[in-house]
């Protein structure tokens, strides 16, 4: 088991559902998020927080199995292939060494 984490711009955050149903990913728990692409981003934020400069996003994680990482995987590597904007779905894994 491993814990699988995603990111991606709320626009896409359908397509994600999506992609992790065809993945048989059916667990999973999700937030959201706002994303910065440079760290003074933040720091105006700080400053100015009526000011909204972070782009709205969501945050999606899972336990799951190698099988089904590689099946999402695959099916994110497409759907970023055919992006007009550069906003690509960002996947991560990160092995669990315990858990109860």
């Amino acid at each position: 088991m491993k814990l699988l984490i995603v990111t991606v711009v709320e626009q896409f955050e359908k397509e994600v559902l999506r992609l992790f149903k065809l993945a048989n990913i059916e667990n999973f728990s999700g937030s959201d998020i706002d994303g910065y692409k440079n760290p003074t981003a933040m720091v105006r934020a700080a400053w100015f927080p009526s000011e909204k400069s972070g782009v709205e996003s969501g945050m999606f994680f899972s336990f799951t199995e190698d099988e089904n990482i590689d099946i999402l995987f695959a099916e994110i590597k497409k759907f970023n292939e055919h992006l007009e904007t550069y906003n690509p779905i960002k996947a991560v894994v990160v092995p669990i060494e315990r858990a109860i």
